[in-house]
């Protein structure tokens, strides 16, 4: 088991780790909490990276699920999407985070561009 301290927001939690074998890990309830936080953090730990949902905000918006730079778009205004289909891949963390588009639909707005970057919860494109 191996312990770790984390700040989220400004509040530190101190967490264990179990490694569960073949390398995945599985987080553990935090321990103790320096200051009263809302409520406690969900961490979850890959051993290796995986596609990512579309985050879907309010009617087929689809939010950034964190800060990054978009390197590629796949799929522009006005093109025609299948729910799960790729629309742009976003770079966060040095790790290459697949947008997919969260419903069938056509984009009716894509609100950023190759090599912008974007804040987490920013809309990326919205799908109607």
């Amino acid at each position: 088991m191996s312990k770790y301290r984390i700040t989220l927001d400004g509040k530190t939690y101190e967490m264990e780790i179990e490694l569960m074998g073949e390398g995945s890990v599985s987080p553990v309830a935090p321990k103790k909490e320096t200051a009263a936080p809302v409520s406690a953090p969900k961490a979850v730990v890959e051993s290796a990276p995986a596609k990512s949902a579309a985050v879907a905000g309010s009617a087929g918006a689809v939010v950034a699920p964190m800060p990054g730079t978009v390197i590629r778009i796949e799929k522009g205004e006005g093109s025609a999407v299948k729910a799960g289909e790729l629309v742009l891949i976003l770079e966060a963390m040095k790790m290459e985070n697949e947008i997919l588009a969260p419903v069938d639909g056509t984009i009716t707005a894509m609100n950023c561009t190759a090599g912008g970057t974007v804040a987490g919860g920013d809309v990326l494109f919205e799908v109607k």
